[in-house]
């Protein structure tokens, strides 16, 4: 790989590349990140689940905080690692500045969450479940291994490439990313299958349905991705900027999230102490820190030096390896290879113990199986009277509940209406996107436990 072709900025249904810098004093990986900003499903962020479901308390982040925290140290990084990359390789400099690799890196990581479903990770897991032993596994003899895969091992990741690039979203090829941000997005750029042992940082998941399997296909072929060569797969090793996306996301979910704990005095403070301090380096100021007052004034500053340090760290270790990216021999998450590794896995430790296993997180969690599963049950029943009249039995509440589903699936495309599996990745997607309390007040309005206000 290298580094001029996986900068070139191509968009869905180009030939050639772009001028980034087209539009004056905005590039096109800096339009990336607005589009990305005014874009219908990350603002239903704002209503999704971080860690700690339907939060009460202003101070504890949800998937719109956290995915703009993201792109903040994103961002930061995307600038060192520039500044470094011109430096290297003198011939960036004509066409790029450190500006677009922090631009490429901070959009990717705004939208690094949007494909993830109600309910946090549990979500995924959700989706999952209905189709593995559910009323859904009844679809698995008219689908594919691969297709079958796809709905059993529900990826939020896969369901974000989806929404970045279906054209039903916003104009032809959805909202129409760049090339190299959407490449940086997909820190799995393969199939749900095969499967892999999770010891190489790119293969722990999976980065794209069978319906936009090809799309992912093409953009690595333009960009110059390195093929992994597994049988007839669809499968590359990561472009280098990914590693970076990954980065952004595990500091501030390992820190941010332990932050909250704190607040939420779910976490003794002494911990904090004991565990940021060191991640902050040169930049703790003891003197400073004494004069605060309160714990939560001292675990906002904790929080803040603790990130300094690690994205200092983080640029670092992707400078000295960005060679064997570019090979493709380079796949490890840069987070492991932190001299702070113990202090991390501490921080992740406790943060599962006293965080995610919460009995406040875990009973919402569990509510989240039922709603999810029963929304799937009706809104596919509804697609399959929409789709197949004729093999269907009809029934007027599955058609009143057919008209609560989008305009692209209320009335589907002739492909649509004969491919069963883009029916069911389709409705997936809808459930996929509603909010926390959408997918609620959906539920307990079809169940008719309320009617609506």
């Amino acid at each position: 790989m290298n580094w001029l072709q996986l900068l070139k900025a191509y968009r869905f249904g180009d030939t050639a590349p772009r001028n980034h810098g087209e539009i004056p004093n905005r590039s096109i990986f800096e339009q990336d990140y607005d589009r990305i900003i005014f874009s219908t499903p990350f603002r239903r962020l704002q209503d999704k689940t971080q860690v700690i479901p339907l939060p009460e308390h202003d101070f504890v982040h949800n998937r719109l905080t956290h995915s703009i925290e993201v792109s903040s140290v994103g961002r930061t990084l995307g600038k060192i690692a520039g500044t470094a990359l011109l430096h290297k390789y003198p011939e960036l400099q004509a066409n790029y500045s450190h500006h677009d690799i922090g631009a490429i890196v901070a959009a990717a990581s705004l939208a690094h969450d949007i494909g993830n479903p109600p309910f946090g990770h549990s979500g995924e897991s959700a989706i999952s479940e209905y189709f593995l032993n559910g009323d859904g596994v009844r679809f698995k003899p008219k689908l594919t291994d691969k297709q079958w895969q796809d709905l059993t091992s529900f990826e939020g990741n896969a369901n974000g490439f989806r929404i970045l690039t279906n054209a039903n979203q916003i104009g032809n090829g959805g909202i129409r990313l760049s090339y190299p941000t959407l490449a940086a997005f997909t820190k799995y750029p393969k199939e749900s299958l095969p499967l892999f042992p999770k010891n190489r940082a790119s293969e722990k998941k999976y980065g794209f349905f069978q319906s936009e399997a090809e799309y992912y296909s093409n953009i690595a072929e333009v960009l110059g991705l390195i093929s992994a060569e597994t049988n007839s797969s669809i499968h590359f090793r990561r472009h280098p900027l990914a590693f970076l996306v990954e980065a952004a996301d595990d500091i501030c979910y390992h820190i941010i999230d332990f932050e909250d704990g704190l607040r939420l005095k779910w976490i003794d403070f002494m911990h904090a102490e004991a565990l940021l301090k060191p991640l902050a380096g040169e930049a703790f100021y003891d003197k400073n820190y004494q004069k605060l007052k309160s714990q939560d004034e001292k675990a906002s500053y904790l929080r803040a030096v603790a990130i300094n340090g690690l994205i200092k760290e983080m640029a670092e270790v992707f400078i000295d390896n960005e060679e064997a990216m570019l090979a493709g021999n380079f796949d490890i998450s840069l987070l492991n290879l932190s001299k702070h590794k113990n202090e991390i896995e501490q921080i992740k430790n406790i943060s599962f113990q006293k965080v995610y296993k919460a009995r406040e997180v875990i009973e919402i969690e569990a509510a989240g199986f039922e709603i999810i599963g029963g929304l799937l049950h009706m809104f596919l029943a509804a697609m399959e009277q929409i789709c197949n009249p004729e093999a269907s039995q009809t029934s007027y509440k599955h058609k009143k509940i057919a008209e609560l589903l989008p305009e692209n699936l209320r009335n589907p495309e002739e492909s649509l209406k004969a491919d069963l599996y883009l029916q069911l990745i389709s409705v997936c997607e809808f459930v996929a996107g509603l909010t926390d309390r959408h997918a609620i007040s959906l539920f307990r309005k079809l169940k008719g436990i309320e009617l609506p206000t």
